[in-house]
Order: structure tokens, then sequence, then C-alpha cells
């Protein structure tokens, strides 16, 4: 069984810093694209960054040059360095695994619940 399970939220202050991890069970990380994912109360999940197989990282735009993604493949886990945080990056964060071919394989985790306030 498949399990992606993440950890790290927490509360923090505006400008404050937090690294959230995604640690996968059941699979090897290594074969799927992976993503972190968030969602803000009241609003729809939005993708916030993505590494490929390959290590290629996407990012949205609003959180470029705050946000990196990683993944360490020996460990089957994915991780996101937040710095120079803001209130409205609020939002529970979720991880994500996707794996293409002739079908598409998806998993989430439960999510992480990252709030930015003072």
């Amino acid at each position: 069984q498949v399990q992606l399970v993440e950890s790290g939220g927490g509360l923090v202050q505006p400008g404050g810093s937090l690294s959230l991890s995604c640690a996968v069970s059941g699979t090897s990380s290594s074969i799927y694209t992976m993503g972190w994912y968030r969602q803000a109360p009241g609003k729809q999940r939005e993708l916030v960054a993505t590494v490929a197989t390959r290590n290629t990282t996407n990012y949205v735009d609003s959180v470029k040059g705050r946000f990196t993604i990683s993944r360490d493949n020996a460990k089957n886990t994915v991780y996101l360095q937040m710095n120079s945080l803001k209130p409205e990056d609020t939002a529970v964060y979720y991880c994500n695994a996707v794996r293409t071919g002739f079908l598409t394989v998806t998993y989430w985790g439960k999510g992480t619940l990252v709030t930015v306030s003072s």
C-alpha cells in the first residue's frame, strides 16, 4: 500500500521559515514526479512546486525565490523548504506523486497545516 505522509507544518511568524517533508512508503519515489500542493480556506487546491524524476523543478510564481523543492530518492523523501513566509502562504500543504505512462497513477498525502501569523 502506497502512503505519503507529510510532516513539518506548524505556526510561524511572517518572514520566518519552515521545512516540510513527505515520506513515501510502499513504492519507490524515484519513479514519480513529486509535488507539493496547498489549499487555503475557501480556495481551490493549487500547485506549489514539482520536482521531476530527473530533478527538474517547477514553481508557482507566488513562491519563486522563496520556496525550494528537493528530493532524496535514497530516503524516499521529498522536501519543501519555505523561507520568507507570508500570511497568504497559510494553507494545508499536500504531497503528491504522479507517474505517467500507459496509465497515470496519482497518490496524495493527507496534508499538513502551515499557519503564517503574528
